[in-house]
């Protein structure tokens, strides 16, 4: 995804960071463990998911127990998702918007809700709703993310509505009030300030009405 306001830019969009060997892949999972990591974060791992499968399977063989994280924008391919069943734990997808034009204008993606949803049920139907252990770490389970975006772009009401109807009541929702204008939000008047607290409160409202019970805010 190319989102025009996105907060990490130096690295979604201009390509910092490192090539890695699977295998050098593996053995920073493995150093996260023997740190005491709670669990193996994968951030927008959906075009690296052949090089992902091959750098856990060296991982497994060595010893690598955690929980993974499949952390991505949510713009995601069902039928990849698919080859993840039984080997993700934690599902954490963004839900960023409910309007195709606006998923368009501000992330240069096509097709933004439709696949999106599509991708959410498929991990839904993978992890279920999200489960705890005693110290309130997630174990498995789905957790969903949704940015609020200042006049209502991003469509919460809709996407709320969405989630308490086809995914659960009891999805874990993490309502996120931190948006602000950076990288190229500038060139858009709509986008070019910060969230109000009226905004984010009626969002979290929206998310109550529709009988969601396990909001993060």
């Amino acid at each position: 995804m190319h989102c025009q306001y996105c907060q990490n830019a130096d690295i979604s969009q201009e390509y910092y960071g490192m090539d890695v060997t699977s295998v050098k892949l593996a053995e920073m999972m493995l150093s996260l463990q023997e740190r005491g990591c709670h669990n193996i974060n994968l951030v927008s791992p959906s075009h690296l998911v052949p090089q992902i499968l091959e750098a856990l399977a060296v991982a497994a063989d060595q010893g690598l127990s955690l929980p993974l994280v499949y952390n991505t924008g949510g713009y995601d391919k069902a039928e990849t998702l698919q080859l993840l069943e039984g080997i993700v734990d934690i599902y954490m997808p963004d839900m960023k918007y409910a309007n195709e034009e606006y998923a368009r204008l501000y992330s240069k993606v096509r097709n933004y809700p439709s696949i999106n949803q599509t991708a959410v049920r498929e991990m839904h139907r993978q992890v279920g709703d999200l489960k705890l252990d005693q110290d309130g770490i997630a174990q498995k389970g789905l957790m969903v993310r949704h940015l609020v975006l200042p006049d209502g772009i991003a469509g919460t009401g809709k996407i709320m509505r969405f989630i308490a109807e086809e995914i659960s009541k009891d999805t874990y929702v993490n309502i996120m009030d931190q948006y602000r204008p950076e990288y190229c939000a500038k060139k858009f008047p709509e986008l070019s300030r910060r969230l109000n607290r009226q905004e984010y409160l009626q969002a979290v409202n929206l998310a109550v009405e529709v009988g969601l019970k396990r909001l993060d805010t």
